[in-house]
């Protein structure tokens, strides 16, 4: 269920070296080439299992197209917007990046490039508010103009922080110790956790009038996009300043511009555009922007800090350990877990029966979890039943990262419910339930130890359960027909192919199931076959 052995990175942008360090340690095979144009990292990713990327590369379909064996692409710092996520995703390509935000993650010691951010945030508040760069550039040109920048003072004025991950959460910390009061939006961070490090949160509607700054600290999303634009700036209190050293295209440069020469906006300080370098320099020109070129994590402690992190996610996934920071395959992170894993491989091998069985991979699939302990499993099981129903197919490779969207591609819709209630004696441990909806087809699975069963199938309720793994012949027959065993037995003896067990269903219409486990697969079942109503083989990890 997990990604293959990772054996080759290539490391794509200026890193701190302690990142190589960290992978060579774990036996990886690491090649650092930063600075490769586009041919070359089509060239170069060919062989490589993992890439790691800072945001200057551009991780796109064509270069996840080229990448013949790459598993995961490993984004050292925040955002992933130059990765093609849905693009890997498609191909079966993990993406992670350095830390993910939790609600733990929010109250814990921030990590990557969060406090450079930050620092970098609350120096450009500082510098609009005294406009210090403006000055240093005057007194250069000889000048002496101290009644032409006249400041003012932070203390006593509102900042509104929209985004209250890590960053947002250190720049309203550090703004709070120059007296400023802090306001903000989150839409996933609750106001209980934000009143917790000092920030009162309001509705935007409610923001825009209030703030004296603003500052953004957001991923880059449709619905981020433009969040500072012609209607907000118009809601705002004239001479509004504006700080944006999240992402480029948060703050609509058009509607800033717009602001700045009306007045309505005093002043912008961007580390970050929608074009980098801008080629469009009426934003950077303007006398009352400050600009740098991106500049948030250019500090030696968070460059150490992001190639560490990043590096050890890796490592951690190449020795099966874990899997943190993951942007688009949150169920695989699950198959590291003992206690997870013969779970997902059960919904796995329960959707490859059922594709089997039912001789399609189109239509409406429901996966049902039965019990207290799977109540929270659909999340990841759900995925895996998609994979062992897709298995069999024209894709190359399903895994837990593209199975839903293969599915979707494939015509096949997946939902999921759960009910706290098992039937003994599965309650205390709990059941999988896969049907195809509008057929008579439907499984029923368990786990026991830690080995993956076949508890039920088109409503046939095995005496015990049938073990799901290695090579099985599956086959329907009359209860009232021995023969089918009988040539079974000696298709066995002829291809010299042991006979590991033997399980058997009640009888439902006359007829039962049976699944018999096998030292190898048969190469022949033909004989068996005017035997029997159905028979097919599988081979399940």
């Amino acid at each position: 269920m997990a990604l293959g052995k990772l054996q080759k990175v290539l490391i794509s942008e200026s890193l701190d070296p302690c990142c190589r360090e960290i992978l060579q340690a774990a036996g990886l095979q690491v090649q650092e080439k930063p600075g490769l144009s586009k041919e070359e990292l089509l060239r170069e990713i060919r062989d490589c299992d993992g890439l790691i990327v800072r945001s200057a590369t551009k991780v796109t379909a064509e270069v996840l197209e080229a990448a013949e064996r790459l598993q995961v692409v490993g984004r050292a710092g925040t955002g992933v917007d130059n990765v093609d996520v849905e693009a890997a995703t498609r191909k079966g390509v993990l993406v992670m990046k350095g830390h993910t935000v939790t609600l733990l993650s929010i109250l814990s010691t921030p990590t990557g490039n969060s406090l450079s951010a930050a620092e970098l945030t609350c120096g450009m508040i500082l510098c609009l508010a005294r406009q210090i760069p403006q000055a240093a550039a005057s007194m250069k040109e000889g000048k002496w103009d101290r009644k032409k920048y006249m400041g003012m003072e932070l203390n006593g004025k509102t900042l509104a922080v929209l985004g209250l991950g890590r960053i947002g959460r250190e720049v309203a910390t550090r703004m709070q110790a120059f007296g400023m009061k802090t306001i903000g939006y989150d839409p996933i961070i609750t106001p209980d956790v934000s009143a917790t490090f000092g920030v009162e949160q309001l509705p935007l509607e409610q923001i825009w009038p209030r703030c004296d700054f603003i500052t953004v600290h957001t991923p880059l999303l449709p619905s981020t996009t433009g969040l500072l634009n012609d209607s907000t700036f118009a809601k705002c209190r004239r001479g509004v300043q504006v700080v944006n050293c999240a992402r480029g295209g948060i703050v609509d440069e058009g509607a800033l511009l717009r602001a700045l020469q009306s007045g309505q906006c005093g002043g912008a300080a961007l580390d970050v555009f929608t074009q980098e370098p801008p080629k469009d320099r009426d934003l950077v020109n303007h006398p009352n922007v400050i600009s740098c070129p991106h500049l948030g994590a250019s500090t030696r402690e968070a460059q150490s800090r992001c190639g560490k992190e990043i590096a050890m996610q890796i490592v951690d996934m190449a020795t099966g350990k874990g899997l943190t920071g993951v942007v688009n395959g949150q169920a695989l992170s699950k198959a590291f877990s003992p206690q997870t894993k013969p779970w997902i491989t059960l919904a796995r091998a329960l959707g490859t029966v059922l594709c089997t069985v039912g001789k399609q991979v189109q239509g409406s699939l429901q996966v049902c979890t039965l019990g207290t302990p799977l109540k929270e499993a659909g999340s990841y099981l759900t995925p895996a039943v998609a994979a062992g129903m897709l298995a069999g197919g024209t894709q190359k490779e399903v895994t837990l990262v593209n199975a839903t969207l293969l599915a979707q591609e494939a015509g096949l819709k997946v939902t999921s419910t759960h009910s706290d209630v098992a039937p003994e004696p599965d309650s205390s441990t709990g059941l999988v339930q896969v049907s195809l909806q509008g057929t008579p087809h439907q499984v029923t699975g368990t786990v026991q130890g830690s080995t993956p069963a076949l508890r039920q199938i088109n409503g046939a309720t095995f005496k015990q359960p049938a073990p799901l793994s290695g090579p099985l012949l599956i086959y329907r027959a009359k209860a009232s027909d021995t023969s089918a065993l009988a040539t079974l037995t000696g298709l066995l003896s002829k291809a010299g192919v042991q006979l590991l067990s033997y399980h058997s269903s009640c009888m439902v219409a006359g007829e039962q199931w049976s699944v018999v486990g096998l030292s190898a697969p048969l190469p022949n079942v033909g004989e068996l076959k005017p035997r029997v109503t159905e028979v097919f083989q599988l081979n399940l990890p």
